[in-house]
């Protein structure tokens, strides 16, 4: 039974997918039929070959690679090392500063888009990736601390003392003992950087304006027009933006449990 009810389950979740599928290999942007085949009998790879070829698809995938592979590496980077002080030191406002980072999560997406753009604005770095890296990595940061701190708090700090009695500075052994350790954390944090960084439409429509800076959601977007959307091509890119993400997904799957669990134990 339990088998039967998972199996439901998969495919109650994938139906929506595959109805994507069916969308993006009918012909004629037909996107509402009344058959429920999943394979249209007049299925057609026409979407797909408009969106690789006659669309700026690999300039929309190469922007997003680019913004979102920066983001993830800079927010890691930030938050593993702020994250490593709160850990293992006692400062005034320690305490406080973690309630901060915490409370900032609370806030709407919405209501730092105004703030973030005038920032941008002043500092001449809007339209441009390089500030919506720096926006993205804002965000995401604070959650990256909570949990690469958690983690750390798991590890022995007799560990550090150990390589410290050896010879070994604070800085080589956090990046050759503790970060090593902290590797599934890490990919948690990492995979959370690069999906909000992936997934986001509102920052990067506020951020962007030149059509070479695009990233996908802000392509896919614009098959979209006041009369008429290309429903076909709209569900191909769709389809194919997501392969990365799986693939990324499947590739780190081994550090999901561990770095989701293990970053609990202390807080």
């Amino acid at each position: 039974m339990v088998h039967i009810a998972l199996i439901v389950l998969s495919f109650i979740a994938a139906y929506p997918v595959m109805r994507i599928l069916t969308v993006s290999i009918r012909p004629g942007d037909r996107l509402l039929s009344t058959s429920l085949a999943l394979i249209p009998a007049d299925a057609t790879w026409d979407s797909y070959y408009k969106v690789l070829f006659e669309r700026d698809f690999f300039i929309w995938l190469w922007n997003s690679l680019l913004i979102t592979a920066s983001t993830s590496f800079l927010g890691v980077f930030i938050a593993s090392t702020a994250a490593y002080s709160f850990s293992r030191w006692n400062f005034p406002g320690r305490t406080s500063g973690l309630i901060f980072l915490l409370a900032t999560q609370m806030i709407p997406a919405t209501m730092l888009m105004v703030p973030i753009y005038i920032i941008s604005s002043m500092l001449g770095i809007l339209n441009t990736w390089k500030g919506l890296v720096v926006a993205y990595s804002v965000t995401s940061v604070p959650f990256s601390i909570w949990i690469l701190k958690g983690y750390y708090d798991t590890i022995p700090v007799e560990l550090e003392q150990s390589a410290m009695v050896d010879g070994a500075t604070r800085m080589q052994a956090f990046f050759r003992i503790i970060l090593p350790l902290s590797a599934p954390a890490l990919a948690i944090a990492f995979l959370f950087n690069f999906t909000q960084a992936w997934n986001d439409y509102l920052l990067a429509r506020i951020m962007l304006q030149k059509p070479e800076l695009y990233t996908w959601p802000l392509g896919l977007q614009s098959m979209q027009r006041q009369f008429q959307t290309q429903w076909g091509e709209f569900s191909a890119g769709a389809l194919m933006v997501s392969v990365p993400v799986m693939i990324l997904f499947l590739v780190s799957s081994k550090w999901l449990i561990s770095g989701l669990t293990l970053g609990s134990v202390k807080g």
